[in-house]
């Protein structure tokens, strides 16, 4: 399971999962009940909008920022933390984006090659090898227990063995688990998530009900994270264009019936007929249908109980039984071709 705070359907336990991703609900609950939506309002000049099948998905925009950000960060045992480190990992971080992300999971997940081989041809794509130098040590890597954190682990461990260390891929694990070994200096390297990891430390270090520090603003939020880091002993690398966050997809059948990009061309076209599909705690949770009706003035026939970006949110996309449902920005599924 993803651990993947979201200020989004509530943002990372209780921290440890009130915010993340798992507090939006579990894969395999049941995807047939249908609750009517609370807004009231519809879209002026909107047409009623009836959810197409198709096999190809895409996210819509979230131009008005109501998620908040989760962009890939290395994060780095600060006493591990040497310029020739920080270089090599901040030059991965350069080259990934949320399209690439994509890619790399549906290589993964779909084709099923295996992550340190993905991260082996990544790396000599991007040429991210070269000009690489002034390493020395040891140095393990440990990714979370999912073949996304995996792959960026094995692109982390490969740059690093270019710069001159002698880095290796621990297993997968918890962030429970590996945070601590990570503060510990037992591992010198995580994969992590901006504003995942900004909300786990604070209600750390601040207590349960720490007003939230990460947002929809990247820049801000990794500004909230870097004095938390230095109260554990952390530092961090630059955060890349690579996000693994909350998003809204539809199939793209229905993006190019009604000529919708974003959330607000939805609200713009679509007064009624909408669908929205999500987990159970969607309908009362601010990042997700409250959030869509109040910042975009979304209206919602009905809303279907499904599971967390998981594969019955997608067979329900594809089947036409929901228009608009809650996935993750790095899925696989939203890879094209």
């Amino acid at each position: 399971m993803r651990y993947r705070a979201l200020g989004t359907l509530g943002t990372a336990g209780l921290l440890l999962l009130t915010l993340s991703l798992s507090a939006c609900g579990s894969s395999g609950q049941s995807g047939t009940t249908t609750t009517p939506s609370k807004s009231s309002s519809a879209a002026a000049g909107g047409q009623a909008c009836q959810a197409v099948a198709g096999d190809q998905l895409v996210a819509l925009e979230d131009d008005k920022k109501l998620q908040t950000v989760d962009n890939i960060i290395p994060a780095v045992n600060a006493k591990a933390a040497t310029q020739p480190l920080l270089d090599a990992l901040n030059k991965v971080s350069a080259a990934l984006d949320t399209a690439k992300l994509v890619d790399l999971n549906k290589q993964t997940d779909i084709d099923h090659k295996t992550s340190p081989n993905v991260a082996k041809d990544f790396v000599a794509a991007e040429g991210l090898a070269d000009g690489l130098s002034g390493g020395s040590g040891k140095i393990a890597v440990q990714p979370a227990n999912f073949s996304e954190s995996l792959t960026l682990a094995n692109i982390y461990a490969d740059v690093l063995n270019a710069a001159g260390f002698d880095a290796s891929v621990k297993g997968g694990a918890s962030r429970e688990i590996y945070l601590k070994a990570l503060e510990k200096g037992e591992v010198q390297v995580v994969p992590e998530y901006v504003g995942t990891l900004t909300e786990f430390i604070n209600k750390a270090e601040n207590g349960a009900d720490a007003a939230p520090i990460a947002s929809a603003d990247l820049d801000a939020t990794v500004a909230g994270l870097t004095p938390l880091g230095d109260k554990v002993g952390l530092k961090f690398g630059d955060p890349s264009q690579a996000a693994d966050q909350n998003t809204f997809a539809v199939t793209t059948a229905f993006a190019d019936k009604y000529a919708v990009k974003t959330l607000s061309d939805l609200a713009s076209k679509c007064s009624s007929g909408l669908v929205l599909g999500g987990p159970p705690e969607c309908p009362d949770r601010p990042f997700c249908q409250p959030g869509l009706e109040t910042k975009y003035g979304l209206s919602f026939d009905s809303f279907t109980s499904l599971d967390a970006g998981g594969p019955l949110s997608k067979t329900a996309l594809k089947q036409g039984k929901v228009a608009l449902a809650l996935v993750f920005s790095s899925d696989s599924a939203l890879a094209g071709g």
